[in-house]
């Protein structure tokens, strides 16, 4: 449970970054928020997708209403992409990793930076390489020390 504790507290935390410091602030630190995901995903299952919301609900208040709109938009539609690519694939948990944030990550950046009306370049190439580092050191990790999952 303390993994989903801090999934929840990092979108709240991410989504107030956004909306109090700046979005290249924001994108710098959203880059472990979807590993995380998979990590909470492996701790509560499907419940996972709760844990999301009740963050975005906060993020309504502790952000803006414009950013928390946009984060359960995109985190809705990037979620549910990476949830089904990790649930989806038969493969080692490293491979589930890398394969369902390649795609997540995508949606969720290019969806949030439109409906917040910030520029997609260079915000999304910031946020795109902070998510993908976290997911590539994953595989990594995983892959030199022979964990499966």
């Amino acid at each position: 449970m303390r993994l989903s504790l801090l999934y929840l507290i990092s979108i709240v935390a991410v989504n107030a970054m956004f909306a109090h410091t700046g979005p290249e602030i924001g994108a710098i630190m959203v880059g472990s928020i979807f590993v995380m995901r998979d990590f909470v995903q492996r701790e509560i299952g499907h419940k996972v997708l709760f844990v999301m919301l009740m963050a975005c609900a906060i993020s309504f208040f502790m952000a803006s209403p414009i950013v928390a709109t946009a984060s359960l938009t995109a985190f809705l539609t990037a979620e549910f992409t990476d949830w089904g690519v990790y649930t989806a694939l038969p493969l080692r948990f490293q491979h589930r990793v890398l394969f369902s944030s390649v795609l997540g990550v995508a949606v969720d950046t290019v969806i949030f930076l439109l409906m917040i009306g910030v520029p997609l370049w260079p915000t999304f190439a910031i946020a795109w390489a902070s998510k993908m580092i976290a997911a590539v050191l994953v595989f990594v990790w995983y892959s030199k020390h022979e964990i499966s999952y």
